[in-house]
């Protein structure tokens, strides 16, 4: 590179008068590679003009030449692509962007430095150096490679400096000065030189004659240092005394920190004292109130409730870091035990009594209640007891083995006593529903127990008792009050519904009342007032529980839920098996009780469940509720049962058959007690089984039927069934209501048809190859010429039937239908009014073809419209 640098110096700035400083080797980025060089010159004339020059190398020869050339001033941006990577590119911004690639980073490094000295030295203007290395940009500091290539360069370019405006006077003024200076430059310099050994001289006198100043100074210096340590002599005397008063001010200072830090101890002493005395000194009032005060009074409880809190705040206090070892404090702990495991034992006894009474009391009540359906209040108990609620709160924190003993003590005397008034009561309620207590035998009811007894086959004797007591009953009571059976059941159904919603009514009330007594008295809480997404719960002092100890909270009360409905069951345990029993029983009296029982059961389980979802009442209500569906289902079945057993008689007529009229009687009653009731749907899933059941057992019946016809059976019955749920309005049989319809109308037109079949038979018979005829390509007005059906023909057959015959069929016809249809459907001149119309319709059928057929013939029938009109007429009227 050398080489190549003074060549082109020597072939193509000199004879420019230009010098190369810098110089690189690149070709253009992005095409074929041709290599040139950009060289960085300044000219040696004044001014100084910095230029870019880019040289190529000849085509036809071994030499250089200048191809293009920028002035510095017109750089406007270099970017090196990269300052910190190694990056042979670069670009320079003149008029244009011009982009090249270097043959190497070094070469690429000097060239930009150097273009950055030149700005710097000539142009002091601002070119943008991009994604340059601030090293390269650092004038003082070449790197080598940079040096080794410009070095020799920037010494030339350093005798080059212009002189400042100073300068240029001074030599003007000394050339002024000799006139000879211009032209005689040696002399001029001998001169210069002369002068200068002048000035050397006087500099030296100058110096010589400043000796003695510098002796008197020397001589001040010692005087002064003579000064300064007569005055260090002082200061160590000053220094000595102030040590004897420091040692003096250190003792009083370390006995008055000593002082402090006695008073500071007693202070801290009186403080820890005061402390224990205060919140480990339990009164003398309650002390005595611990050990002797009365809980049976009112007074006396809020006494012994107020100690039994002051006991629990000492015991509870928070000792700090020592107290604990401290003897006074471990006897004080140590009494304080004594006096809540004595008040604890005394407590825990008054309540058993108190709990043995209650069963006492309540027993005494029984004999009143058990008259009428009514469960003994057991509020006023409540009300006493609620009264230890807060010593049931102390003794749980306290000692909680105690507390579980009463909970278990109450929880045996009061299952058993609640068992004795459940039973009875429900007792009172069987009675009430099978109306004496003879007749409660009859059901299978013994004893006060109430417990339904006998085998599987016994109980089918029951129901069939049960339904003989019921004819009975009914019988007898018809003949006093001229009352229907069904008004009879209806009654009966009623009576049944009262007494089982007043047993739901009472037992409601019953253990809502129990459940509310036993979360107040014993503490637990019933409903969950913690938000289960809260991460984060404030505590009394107003800061946070972590979740970890949320989690705990929320576990505590679904673990004090469960211990309520565990002491419920415990409690209540004979009401599950008692309602169980009780509906069984209502089923075996009337199966259709197990609608009313569904009703007020989903009822009150889900007044149950909107209160609490997870109590005892709600979940032995929904128990007790599957039992009922479960009957509820029996009992459709059963109906479907007996619809397929059905057996109609041959010699009497059918009618409408009796699942038809059940099925009536089972919807109204439905509908009256299922109006805005919860389960609506279990109805209407009963519904759809029902319906299609009726309507496959009409069909069989009908095709079985022998005395009337199937059309007949089909007819009535599906006319009966659509106006039942016509009436009825029942939604969700809608399309069942439609298809009755439809199957009533097809098979009132197949009787029409079939009974009316062809009252003018021979005519008929003539119409029918008239037709055919015509069927076979003859046209209609040329049927008249054939032989068989000529207009002679046509009127023979239309004389053999006169009025007066047609009339007598006609009334023989409705003998018959008569016969077939039955009176409870009174379809008798409906279907009366369709064999008019139908036979109307044949009459104009005939009308038409002879019009056709035999045009102008004056051939007419013996009788018109009208005579069939008035012969139906007087026909329906003299039957």
């Amino acid at each position: 590179m050398t080489a190549i640098k003074h060549a082109l110096q020597r072939d193509i700035f000199t004879p420019n008068d230009e010098r190369l400083l810098s110089i690189v080797n690149v070709c253009k980025a992005g095409k074929k590679k041709k290599n040139c060089f950009l060289c960085a010159t300044v000219t040696t004339e004044r001014p100084v003009q910095v230029n870019v020059v880019k040289v190529k190398k000849s085509d036809k020869g071994d030499f250089y030449k200048r191809q293009i050339a920028w002035a510095l001033r017109d750089l406007a941006v270099v970017d090196a692509k990269d300052a910190i990577k190694e990056n042979p590119e670069f670009d320079l911004h003149f008029e244009k962007i011009y982009k090249w690639v270097a043959s190497s980073t070094a070469e690429k490094n000097a060239f930009i430095s150097c273009i950055w000295k030149l700005n710097q030295r000539y142009l002091r203007k601002k070119i943008d150096f991009v994604n340059v290395s601030s090293q390269l940009l650092e004038e003082s500091v070449p790197s080598g490679e940079n040096q080794s290539v410009t070095g020799g360069d920037e010494e030339a370019v350093d005798e080059y400096q212009e002189l400042n405006a100073r300068e240029e006077q001074d030599i003007e003024i000394m050339m002024e000065g000799c006139e000879y200076a211009i032209s005689n430059a040696e002399a001029f310099a001998e001169k210069l030189s002369r002068e200068l050994q002048v000035l050397d001289g006087a500099n030296i006198q100058s110096i010589m004659a400043s000796e003695k100043q510098v002796n008197i100074l020397m001589k001040l210096l010692d005087e002064a240092l003579k000064e300064v340590d007569q005055i260090e002599l002082k200061l160590s005397s000053y220094e000595e005394m102030l040590q004897s008063v420091k040692e003096q001010m250190d003792q009083i200072s370390e006995s008055n920190h000593l002082i402090h830090l006695s008073n500071t101890n007693n202070v801290k002493l009186l403080s820890e004292i005061e402390f224990l005395v205060n919140h480990m000194d339990l009164a003398k009032g309650h002390i005595k109130a611990l050990q002797e005060g009365d809980l049976a009074s009112s007074r006396g409880i809020e006494a012994c409730t107020n100690a039994a809190d002051a006991l629990l705040q000492c015991m509870n206090v928070a000792l700090r870091p020592g107290h604990d070892m401290l003897h006074a404090v471990k006897q004080q702990q140590q009494r304080f035990g004594d006096l809540r495991e004595q008040f604890a034992r005394r407590l825990a006894s008054h309540l058993n009594n108190v709990f043995v009474q209650q069963g006492h009391d309540q027993s005494s009540t029984l004999a009143q209640h058990s008259i009428e359906l009514t469960l003994p209040n057991h509020h006023p108990f409540h009300r006493d007891l609620l009264r230890y609620a807060k010593l049931m709160e102390w003794l749980k924190s306290t000692d909680y083995g105690k507390y579980e003993g009463l909970t278990k003590n109450y929880m045996d005397y009061l299952s058993r006593l609640y068992e004795r008034e459940i039973k009875d009561f429900f007792e009172v309620a069987k009675i009430k529903m099978t109306g004496t207590t003879k007749e409660s035998k009859k059901f299978g009811l013994h004893g006060s127990s109430g417990k339904l007894t006998g085998s599987t086959s016994s109980l089918n004797k029951l129901s069939v008792q049960s339904s003989g007591s019921r004819r009975s009953q009914s019988s007898s009571l018809l003949d006093m009050g001229n009352m229907s059976a069904s008004d009879l059941d209806v009654a009966d159904r009623t009576k049944f519904d009262k007494i089982f919603e007043q047993v739901l009514s009472e037992l409601e009330p019953l253990c809502l009342a129990e459940q509310d007594f036993i979360s107040k008295f014993f503490k637990l809480q019933q409903h969950q007032n913690i938000p289960g997404t809260m991460a984060e719960t404030e505590d009394l002092d107003g800061g946070m529980l972590p979740r970890q100890q949320n989690s705990s909270v929320l576990q505590s009360v679904s673990s004090e839920k469960d211990m309520i409905r565990q002491m419920m069951i415990k409690i209540f345990r004979c009401i599950e098996p008692e309602l169980n029993n009780l509906i069984a029983l209502g089923d075996k009296i009337d199966s259709f009780n197990s609608l009313y029982m569904l009703v007020k059961m989903s009822h009150h389980v889900w007044t149950a469940q909107n209160v609490d979802p997870a109590s005892f009442l709600s979940t032995t209500l929904g128990n007790v509720l599957v039992t009922v569906k479960r009957n509820f289902d029996k009992c459709i079945s059963n109906q479907i049962r007996q619809m397929e057993e059905v057996k109609i008689s041959k010699k009497s007529k059918v009618g409408i058959l009796p699942f038809v009229a059940e099925f009536e009687e089972f919807a109204g009653l439905a509908e009256s007690i299922f109006k805005n009731a919860e389960r609506r749907g279990d109805l209407d899933k009963a519904y759809i089984k029902l319906i299609r059941g009726v309507f496959v057992n009409v069909e069989k019946v009908a095709n079985e039927s022998q005395k009337t016809p199937r059309d007949v059976v089909m007819m009535e019955n599906f006319h009966h069934i659509f106006a039942t749920l016509s009436r009825l309005k029942i939604s969700c049989l809608e399309a069942e209501k439609k298809e009755a319809k439809q199957k009533y109308t097809d098979h009132l037109q197949s009787y029409v048809i079939y009974s009316l079949g062809q009252p003018l038979e021979k005519l008929n018979h003539f119409f029918e190859g008239v037709e055919a005829r015509v069927a076979q390509g003859i046209r209609e007005e040329e049927v008249s010429y054939q032989l068989a059906f000529n207009k002679q023909e046509l009127r023979k057959v239309i004389k053999e039937y006169p009025g007066k015959e047609v009339k007598k069929g006609l009334d023989n016809l409705y003998k018959k239908v008569d016969k077939h249809l039955c009176e409870e459907e009174n379809l008798l001149q409906v279907v009366w009014h369709s064999m008019q119309d139908e036979f109307i319709r044949q009459y104009k059928h005939f009308e038409g073809l002879i019009a056709r057929c035999y045009p102008g013939s004056g051939v007419t029938m013996e009788f018109t419209i009208q005579d069939i009109l008035d012969y139906c007429s007087s026909i329906a009227q003299s039957h």
